[in-house]
This record gives structure tokens, sequence and C-alpha cells, in this order.
């Protein structure tokens, strides 16, 4: 098979990016701009899928269309050939219509579904142990001897409880008698009866006995041959854990990656000094991976990177047909510190304060608390890199005081915040939080205009435990979220909206707007979930709570910036 690296490869026209000057560093992966050249590559990839009839995958857009909708991330690399030519290669995540040939795009690390490859041979076996499984469980001798053991088992409790019953009554009555009979005989008659009392005593003992090792034989014989069933299903099930734990061991080795100095790694070597300690499902499928081993075996050089989603949304996070997304710090990150080794990156802007955020409003304070107006881009607290936060500023203020952080903002989120001044009031204050008695109420400006007027969002939430800070819908185990919103205005292409989160999870207001079951509208300048801007359009404009002092109510408005 001949070396196709080079119909890989769009070229751009020398034409169209004549004006454009090449980026002196290449893209930060976790957080970025797209390049323009980066924005020409992607858009004509884009051009490409909406046109192209050779893909035989559901991305969720064409109503009519049957099947699982499953969107896609696709992911596209600006390179420099050997020749000094600029030019782009195409990737997705994951697989594309169940294969990983398709012409535009690049292959994958280690593709598993070759032809007889080792992973097909090994899936077809424990495909087998599969169908035994199944077959086995599914069994009519199986089937019936648990239900005949399940009934029998039910039977003999109520036959054994029954004459137990009988039993209590028999003695009963042997005891009536023998109060009767003390009155009514002698010594020598009483102690002739009592024996004879005795034996029925005994014998009702020994019935007992004889029913119930009757129902334990019988039903011992059963569950003997009962375990003989379960243990052969079981001998399967762990075959079948040890043949997989064996290929997915086998897999890791083979996905061996790249970088620009030709050092390689397997998935097993760069995972296994994470905190997972081992390869995540599906590690190394990603686009950007794909994408730099591709041009580092034929030598093109990594010039920017872009990646894009396509397609319907999954049902548990947030993206949007066309826009762009970092990549993901679970799965990626560890693979991509080894590729991008050595090579000049774009510095991560998230290391680095940001410009100096406005000054700190202080609306309030008094012997017990201080209230701020916490300017968008001010930390609440300290970060590792990033010092400069509310915490800090109002330490230099005052002084021997420590500020006791209550509750806190995202970055980008404008507004109120408490800060207790003395432990008492901190746990005052930090117990409505928990009781949820403290009413919030935010002010955002939502990316499209809303149509209805108000509602309630109950939306459950939890981390992306593969792309954190990022949160998910989760209908199993996330947390339960609830929002209360009303429209204030609507603009041309905007709506601002009022906010009243009744629960108080992570990134939730952020969640609720973006989610497609939600308001289906990203706070205008969410970089996480939207699009980024100038700042995240979202304040906390109002809050209310017990003061731990004078054990009354008292709410503070911070006037909406925007």
């Amino acid at each position: 098979m001949g070396d196709n690296s080079g119909s890989k490869v769009s070229y751009f026209l020398e034409e169209s990016i004549k004006q454009i000057t090449l980026p002196e560093r290449f893209t930060f992966p976790f957080y970025y701009e797209p390049h323009p050249l980066t924005s020409i590559a992607a858009a004509e990839l884009q051009h490409y899928l909406e046109t192209q009839t050779d893909l035989e995958h559901n991305f969720g857009l064409d109503a009519s269309q049957d099947g699982l909708a499953i969107g896609k991330m696709f992911g596209v690399l600006v390179i420099r050939c050997p020749e000094g030519k600029l030019g782009y290669l195409s990737a997705f995540s994951g697989k594309l219509a169940g294969s990983n040939d398709h012409p535009k795009f690049v292959p994958p690390v280690f593709d598993m579904l070759v032809e007889n490859s080792f992973f097909l041979k090994e899936v077809e076996i424990i495909n087998n142990i599969n169908t035994q499984v199944t077959a086995l469980s599914s069994d009519e001798s199986y089937q019936r001897l648990r239900q005949d053991i399940e009934r029998l088992s039910a039977e003999s409790l109520q036959e054994i409880a029954a004459c137990r019953k009988q039993l209590k009554r028999n003695k009963d009555s042997r005891k009536q008698l023998r109060e009767q009979l003390q009155h009514s005989l002698n010594q020598g008659e009483y102690a002739i009866a009592a024996a004879e009392l005795v034996k029925q005593s005994l014998y009702d003992k020994h019935q007992l006995k004889m029913l119930t090792n009757k129902w334990e034989q019988q039903l011992e014989e059963m569950r003997t041959r009962l375990a003989q069933y379960d243990a052969d299903i079981e001998a399967l099930k762990n075959e079948r854990k040890e043949k997989s734990a064996a290929l997915q061991q086998q897999l890791f080795d083979q996905y061996v990656f790249l970088n620009k100095d030709g050092k390689s790694k397997s998935l097993h070597e760069i995972f296994s000094l994470t905190p997972f300690g081992k390869p995540p499902s599906a590690a190394g499928e990603c686009a950007i991976p794909k994408l730099l081993q591709f041009a580092f075996t034929h030598g093109y050089e990594p010039i920017a990177m872009g990646e894009f989603w396509w397609g319907a949304a999954p049902k548990s996070e947030i993206r949007k047909h066309k826009h762009f997304y970092p990549a993901c710090t679970g799965k990626c990150k560890p693979i991509l510190e080894h590729m991008l080794e050595g090579m000049a990156v774009d510095e991560n802007p998230l290391l680095y304060a940001p410009k100096e955020a406005s000054r700190l409003e202080i609306i309030h304070e008094d012997e017990s608390l201080v209230v701020v107006n916490k300017p968008s881009g001010l930390r609440s607290v300290p970060g590792v890199n990033v010092q400069d936060s509310v915490y800090t500023r109002l330490k230099d203020i005052m002084g021997d005081t420590e500020p006791l952080i209550v509750h806190r903002l995202d970055m980008d989120t404008s507004g109120l915040l408490v800060v207790a001044k003395t432990q008492e009031a901190h746990k005052h204050i930090q117990r409505q939080f928990l009781k949820r008695t403290v009413s919030k109420r935010y002010t955002a400006l939502l990316s499209k205009v809303i149509d209805q007027s108000e509602g309630e969002i109950d939306l459950p939430l939890g981390p992306d435990l593969f792309n954190r800070p990022r949160q998910l819908v989760c209908f199993t185990s996330g947390k339960k979220s609830v929002t209360k919103w009303k429209v204030v205005t609507r603009y041309e292409s905007m709506t601002r909206v009022d906010f009243w989160p009744l629960t108080g999870r992570t990134h939730q207001l952020r969640m609720h707007s973006a989610h497609e079951l939600g308001l289906n509208a990203p706070i205008v300048g969410d970089d996480l979930y939207g699009t980024a801007a100038e700042r995240m359009y979202l304040h906390a404009a109002h809050i209310e709570f017990i003061h731990p002092q004078k054990k009354e109510k008292v709410s503070f408005e911070a006037a909406v910036a925007f």
C-alpha cells in the first residue's frame, strides 16, 4: 500500500492567505481563539460536510434521516509541508459512520477496525462468550429452576409457618390441660398424665423438624443444580473480563504517540503517572492527537489547530453546531503534553493574571460582614498562579481582620459577594446558604431572543470528570438544580433575563441558559458554553439574608453594568 499522505492535505489558495501572518507559536489547545488560517480551514471543511454525499452518518441535522443522531467533534491542523507550502489536515474524533477509513480525513493513531486485526479477532471471541452467557442465562431449564426455587421457597416458608402456629396452639392447649389436671388428679395420676403431655410436645417438635428437613433437602438439591448453572455463567463472565482487560492493555500498547523529535510514548506510559493511573475509555481517539500524529509521521510542521462541533448536541453536554471548542483536559491533555513537548506553544492565558480588573466597590460594611460589588475578571479567592482576588484585596484593606469568604462567584461573573469578618458571622450566613434561605437574583444577557416570558428550569448537574471545569446534565447521578427566570427586555438578537437560582450548583445559570433543555441560549461572553466576548454578561444584582448580629433580614443591590 503506497504513501497517501499527500492526498490527506488540503492546500490553501495562495491568493486567499497572502495577507495572513503566520503565528509565532502553535495554538495552546485548551484555551484559544482560532487563527485566521484555522478559520479558513474549518470553513472549507464545514463546506465539505455540508455538500458531501458519501458519509452515511446521522449528525442530527436532517430531521428526515433515520437512526440515532450523533454529533461529532472535527479538527483541522494547519501545516507547512517540507517544500514550504501551506495546507491543512482534517480529522474527526472517534469513528465516523462506524468506520475509521475516510479519504478526506487522517487515519487513527491505531486502526483497530482493519480486516483481520487482533482487535476484531479478540472482539469476536468476547462476543462468542457474550452469546454463551446470554444462552445460559436465558436457558429454559435454568429459568424454570430459578422460578421453582422461588415458588417452593415461598411455599416452604408458608407451610413451616402454618406448622409453627399449630404447634403453638397445641402447646397452649397442653398448658391449659396441665393446669386443669393439677386440680383434678392425685400426684401419681398427674405424673402419668404430665409424661404423656411431654411425649406430645416432643412429637410436635419432631414433626416440625421432619417438615423443615424435608423442605431443606428438596430445596438444597435444586439449589445445587442452580449453583452449577451460576458457576458456569460466572466462569464465562470472568473469562470475558480477563480477555477484555488483556485486549484493553494490548490496545494501550498499540496506541503510540510521537512528538516533533520522534520520541514515542504509549497510552499506558502517558497515563500511568496521571491521577487516572490508566487511560480512560476512548483516549487517543480525539481529533487533535490524530492530526499531530499524522503530521509528525509524514514530516509536516504543525502551525495552528482548531476543533469544532458538527451536528446535534449530546443530551448531557453543551455543544453548538459549528462552534469552536478547546481540546478536552481528561483524555487529551496528558497526550498533548507529550506530543507538544519541545514545540513553541502559546502561553496558557489562565496561568497569568488578566489585565487589572476594575476596582472593588464596597457596598456595605459593619462589625460582622462586608458586601462588595465584584468586577468581572476578578477571582473570589486566589488561584494557583493568580493572587489578585476579592480575598487578597480585602485582606489589604482590613489589615488584621481575616476576610472569610462565605460564597463565590465565577471569575467572569460580576456582582454582590458577601464576606464575613468573624467566625460567628461566617457560620451564621453559611448555614443560610446551606439551608437555601438566602435569596439571590442575577441578571444576564442571553445570546438570542427568548419567546417565553418566564419559567422554571429543572436540570440536574454534575461535573464532567474528563473535561473540568465543564459541567454535564445528568439525570442519573446529577444533583438537583433549579432556576426560576423572567424576561426583562428583548433586543433584536439578545434577551436580558433575571435569574433566581433555587439551588447553588457550579455553573448552574450558565448551564441552564446554554443547554437545549434549558433556554438554549448561552450567556453572552460565556467562553465555556457559548462564545467568548470582552466579558461574560452575568451579574449578581441582589442578595437577601438574615443579618448574623441584628437577626433581621437585610438586602443589597448592585446596579447592572451592562
